[in-house]
């Protein structure tokens, strides 16, 4: 599965930005998505999660009230919703193709930055 990550940019604090990640070269309805993101320094964290159908959505605790992850499967995409951004939202994020007994696929990143 090849990834494209998009969407990111310089927002100022309170604002939002809706990341997309585009996939191909397998079938994409096969694969769980996920969003983690990552700062210089630091592992890579993992930020949402949803299902083949979208049936299922989970967040880590701190996002899941400001982001929102969806995906449309006719168009081979995941999203993540940004909202009320936090200058410690500032971080590259990746979008990732999970299966069950194999190795993750993962995008090259899109960075975002908020501005206090």
């Amino acid at each position: 599965v090849q990834l494209q990550a998009s969407g990111g940019g310089l927002v100022q604090a309170g604002g939002s930005l809706r990341l997309s990640c585009v996939a191909s070269g397998r079938t994409f309805s096969n694969y769980v998505m996920a969003w983690f993101r990552q700062t210089p320094g630091k592992e890579r964290e993992f930020v949402a999660r949803i299902t083949q159908s979208g049936g299922n959505v989970y967040y880590v605790d701190s996002m899941k009230d400001r982001f929102t992850i969806s995906r449309d499967n006719a168009k081979n995409t995941v999203y993540l919703q940004m909202n009320s951004l936090k200058p410690e939202d500032t971080a590259v994020y990746y979008c990732a193709a999970e299966m069950s007994g194999s190795r993750p696929y993962w995008g090259q990143g899109t960075q975002v930055t908020v501005s206090s």
